[in-house]
């Protein structure tokens, strides 16, 4: 069973080096990659029989993140009107 969330995890490291076009794509495959690396670590949690404080705090720091990416994508996109790594200078940013 966890063989396939590392499988998961790898297709999704595949997915963050191979599609670099476009910003959502980038960015939807850091969440799943945070997603599956919650799943993992709520896994390890429970086989241990430890606290599940560390997977709440996990979990925080996962969704503030994700808030982050999507306020710049947001910002990204109404400025340049689209999310293409090549239509904007990284040093104009």
């Amino acid at each position: 069973m966890l063989m396939m969330f590392y499988i998961m995890f790898f297709c999704g490291l595949w997915v963050f080096s191979s599609k670099r076009k476009h910003l959502l794509m980038t960015w939807l495959s850091l969440e799943f990659i945070v997603l599956i690396l919650f799943i993992i670590l709520y896994y390890y949690v429970m086989l241990m029989n430890s606290e599940l404080c560390i997977t709440m705090f996990f979990l925080s720091f996962a969704v503030c993140e994700g808030a982050l990416g999507l306020s710049i994508l947001v910002s990204m996109i109404r400025n340049y009107g689209n999310d293409y790594f090549n239509s904007f200078g990284l040093l104009q940013c």
